[in-house]
């Protein structure tokens, strides 16, 4: 069936995943990912609406910030109306997503929020020290060792960095004020703690406009005679990296799998820690 047929159709786009952060089965969201078809997916229905499904657990906030506006700057050019659906989670850099929505709904079950900036690495000095390692770190500029793990921290070092995330939280909070205004219903030492809340306490703060999931929402918006489209994000990841594997390959082993096979492996890990902040 056609965008163009006589049954309207709203575009879905589902934005899906760590942003900024890729796994080997599950690409990060970025604006180089989903710029097409979200391009697509405002121009190729006459129906005056788009959806956006919302499932991330955050990550950058310049990626999360480029695609919130790419969807406003699209949703004003087309003159569409914009509604997002959280589904297991939309917090942090999720949450950031979901405020591109003219109108934003979660399921009672859904993870919402988690307005803040958070750096997390390990302190390692002590471990060297015990394996006997020297550390041996050269640099022009003095700032070039900046939190490095395997030098002791530095109270200026810390300093610094929450002086950046001071900075970047106050970008987000201002997009947060900008987007839902009015409709925030507490004060900024509730909402912008990094908290996280379920969809109906979600709903209570103001943070979205409703509980309802997408189908049964855009029903009761415009009719039952309407039709939900997937817009497909396409995509690759490890199988079609496994399919590049050298020909005549029998059974992987470390040298046949592909060069960054092991940078996949911590992405994997750094990914699976994410979600799991959310008890996911």
């Amino acid at each position: 069936m056609s965008f163009f047929s006589r049954v309207p159709v709203i575009p879905v786009v589902r934005l899906s995943g760590p942003i900024g952060m890729a796994a080997p089965l599950r690409p990060g969201v970025s604006l180089a990912t989903v710029a097409g078809p979200l391009q697509r997916a405002f121009t190729l229905s006459r129906h005056p609406a788009v959806a956006i499904a919302v499932n991330s657990p955050g990550g950058s906030p310049v990626q999360s910030h480029l695609i919130c506006r790419r969807i406003r700057q699209l949703a004003e050019k087309h003159d569409k109306r914009v509604y997002v659906f959280c589904e297991d989670v939309a917090a942090s850099g999720g949450y950031f997503l979901a405020l591109a929505g003219d109108e934003i709904y979660a399921d009672p079950s859904s993870i919402v929020g988690s307005i803040g900036v958070i750096s997390a690495s390990f302190g390692l000095t002590k471990a060297i020290e015990r394996l006997g390692i020297e550390r041996r770190v050269h640099t022009s500029g003095e700032m070039k060792s900046f939190l490095d793990p395997f030098l002791p921290e530095q109270p200026a070092d810390v300093e610094r960095l929450k002086a950046v995330q001071r900075e970047i939280h106050d970008a987000f909070i201002a997009v947060v004020k900008e987007r839902r205004g009015p409709k925030l219903q507490a004060p900024d030492a509730e909402l912008f703690t990094g908290a996280f809340w379920s969809g109906p306490r979600a709903h209570e703060l103001g943070l979205v406009d409703g509980i309802g999931d997408m189908r049964a929402t855009l029903h009761k918006v415009y009719g039952d005679n309407i039709r939900l489209r997937v817009v497909p994000l396409g995509g690759g990841g490890l199988l079609a990296r496994l399919r590049r594997m050298p020909a005549g390959s029998q059974t992987p082993g470390l040298d046949t799998f592909p060069s960054g096979f092991a940078d996949d492996i911590v992405s994997t890990l750094e990914v699976r820690a994410l979600w799991a902040r959310f008890g996911l």
